[in-house]
């Protein structure tokens, strides 16, 4: 299996240039859409705004969905305060101190974007002191220092900025010699590009999958609420979703993870062990793990009372909801337990 690194990066990096925090996800979405259409799918779009393309197979069998989302972790703003700065109130569950000192954009409706930074507001250690490590950071002590001369509420809200608008985080996104993936997003954004990248696979080499495929795009991930639309002749869902790497996970960096178990309800047991079944025949390196605070479109969408059968799978990530890591070697393990299962 000959997978292409190459395009897996520089579609990764593309997307992580795309601001696209949960509510916001438009032109991601339109991106998604493109890639499709560069295949030859034809995406249609649902009422919530999530992508979903067909690619029919070379038999009648048993039909899957694969699932990535486009939605990341963000903020909004909640209040402008009388000294012109910004309270946000987060999108998705992310801890404040994993965003401290990040520069950021600030999505207004009517006037454009304006950039900025988040930190306590007491950073300063020559005024503060000792405060400045002891604050508890949450969402009152942090504050948004806009890129403008602003000193008041009406300097701020002349600028265009307003309760509601949205906020995304700067990704600082590095591709390493030896292989490492650093970033904020890799959450989900590297899923989409594995999504894509075994479209391409099939392209490449002139086939089809053995059975009828549908990809879906889900946009509001992060929310608790992506997958809202499974077509009926689906009979099992796959999402790809990133795996765990601490202390309290089995993930390694270096290979597929295949989830057991997540915060909502055990996955599948015979689709799981169909999964480490095909990845012990075709030598795919995989870990098999259970994830406390974690739930993946597939999980979701059971426990919405969608009646298929459900998995996950995807790359394991350092420091997940931080600043991210995965290994080359984990996404293209991903991607080759996609080709052997599809």
């Amino acid at each position: 299996m000959k997978i292409d690194w190459d395009y897996i990066m520089q579609l990764t990096e593309e997307l992580m240039e795309i601001p696209s925090p949960g509510g916001l996800t438009y032109d991601g979405i339109d991106r998604c859409r493109e890639e499709f259409k560069k295949f030859g799918l034809t995406p249609h779009m649902t009422k919530k705004g999530a992508l979903i393309a067909q690619m029919d197979g070379e038999e009648n069998g048993e039909v899957t969905m694969i699932s990535a989302h486009i939605d990341t972790l963000g903020a909004m703003v909640k209040h402008i305060k009388p000294n012109g700065k910004l309270i946000l109130n987060n999108i998705g569950g992310f801890s404040w101190n994993s965003v401290e000192g990040e520069n950021l954009t600030i999505h207004t409706s009517k006037k454009g974007n304006y950039t900025g930074s988040l930190l306590p507001i007491k950073s300063s250690r020559h005024t503060y002191g000792e405060e400045v490590t002891t604050l508890v950071r949450e969402q009152e002590n942090v504050e948004v220092r806009i890129d403008e001369f602003t000193s008041s509420k009406k300097e701020t809200e002349d600028l265009g900025i307003s309760i509601g608008d949205f906020v995304s985080f700067d990704t600082r996104t590095t591709f390493t010699y030896n292989g490492f993936l650093k970033s904020r997003y890799i959450d989900d954004k590297v899923c989409i590009a594995q999504l894509f990248s075994y479209i391409k696979y099939l392209r490449d080499n002139d086939i089809k999958p053995k059975n009828k495929v549908y990809f879906y795009i889900s946009n509001y991930e992060e929310l608790g609420h992506g997958v809202s639309v499974i077509p009926e002749d689906v009979d099992q869902f796959i999402a790809l979703d990133i795996g765990l790497v601490s202390d309290y996970s089995n993930g390694d960096e270096r290979k597929v993870n295949i989830i057991a178990k997540d915060s909502r309800t055990p996955y599948d047991f015979k689709l799981r062990q169909k999964l480490v079944d095909l990845c012990e025949e075709y030598q795919i390196k995989y870990t098999v793990d259970v994830h406390n605070r974690y739930g993946s479109d597939a999980s979701i969408a059971a426990t919405q009372g969608f009646d298929v059968n459900f998995s996950c799978i995807g790359p394991s990530v350092d420091s997940s909801h931080h600043y991210e890591r995965t290994h080359k070697d984990g996404i293209i393990e991903t991607v080759r337990l996609l080709i052997a299962v599809l």
